[in-house]
């Protein structure tokens, strides 16, 4: 069991969380601030150092020995920078130099926020003991991350699957990213009350617009958000089926918001999956829901951490659960 402790970072759209964690993934402290996501570069950079510092304020701190970070993207780990697209003003933001000097020049890990979520996952959650998985994430975006051969897989940049951007409808409508048709335009949050609005579903007495408020009124019959919620799942399917088919995954781990809605969202998704999964070596995948919850991208961090700490830059293999 690891003795000392680790820095982690998870930078998304909406929040910049921190915690100090141990070996075990236990988290010791946190520290949180809103992402101010539409203002310029160096104020979003301001809340990252204000939960640095926040953490290093602990008396647990002397202890850490390394920093991770788990960020929206793309990523480009080799450069250490990032350019989140829902962060506009971090466009190759040299995230891993700044995190460096506001933690005293401790060693740092980058990797994106599926990555990390999936390094979670694979070392205490849902895909633990499987070789060869695919994690994802469904809440604002959709990102994701790979375990093959029993090993995290980031890629080089660190943004190896990254599903939330394959096309899945050829002539769909476009992307932020600038593709069209991807599954995080079509599954994501969002977008599921965005077409939900489009179709003319209308929120309830709360006013409540977001996909959550889709889900309440798909559960309670309506039509337009059920089938709103019916093509987020199609999508889903689709782009599980193809990663599962292009390296032979076979378990798809769903975390985030949207999958909170449960069998409205996994119903449709695995039957949609007996579709489009039809070779033989895919067959069995099974899609089961995320267990490791809101601290998903932190405890992965950690884990990308302690790589760093014990000289494993690049090979994200997650610490033995003591």
């Amino acid at each position: 069991m690891h003795t000392d402790l680790v820095a982690a970072l998870d930078i998304g759209g909406t929040k910049i969380a921190g915690a100090l964690v141990d070996g075990s993934g236990t988290l010791r402290a946190r520290a949180r601030r809103p992402t101010p996501a539409r203002e310029d570069g160096e104020t979003v950079m301001a809340a990252v150092a204000e939960v640095l510092a926040e953490l290093s304020a602990s008396p647990l701190w002397p202890r850490v020995r390394a920093v991770g970070i788990g960020s929206a993207g793309p990523v480009d780990a080799a450069n250490g920078t990032v350019s989140p697209v829902n962060v506009p003003g971090w466009r190759g933001f040299p995230l891993v130099a700044r995190v460096t000097a506001a933690a005293g020049g401790l060693p740092v890990e980058l990797v994106g926020d599926g990555v990390a979520v999936t390094a979670a996952e694979h070392w205490l959650g849902a895909a633990r003991g499987h070789d060869n998985a695919l994690c994802m994430v469904v809440s604002t975006g959709v990102g994701g991350g790979l375990v093959l051969g029993g090993a995290l897989h980031p890629g080089p940049s660190g943004n190896a699957g990254h599903i939330g951007h394959i096309s899945v409808d050829l002539d769909g409508d476009p992307c932020p990213c600038g593709g069209r048709g991807c599954v995080e335009r079509i599954a994501s949050g969002p977008n599921i009350a965005r077409r939900a609005l489009a179709n003319g579903w209308l929120p309830g007495p709360d006013a409540d617009a977001s996909a959550a408020g889709v889900a309440a009124a798909a559960r309670a019959g309506d039509p337009v958000a059920r089938a709103s919620f019916e093509r987020a799942a199609q999508a889903l399917a689709a782009g599980i089926a193809a990663t599962a088919t292009l390296v032979e995954i076979d378990i798809a781990v769903i975390g985030g918001g949207v999958a909170g809605a449960g069998d409205l969202l996994f119903a449709p998704l695995r039957s949609a999956l007996r579709r489009y999964a039809t070779l033989s070596f895919v067959q069995e995948l099974t899609v089961t829901p995320a267990v490791m919850g809101n601290d998903a991208g932190l405890v992965g961090a950690a884990a990308a951490a302690f790589g760093t700490r014990d000289g494993v830059r690049g090979i994200l293999t997650a610490p033995a659960r003591p």
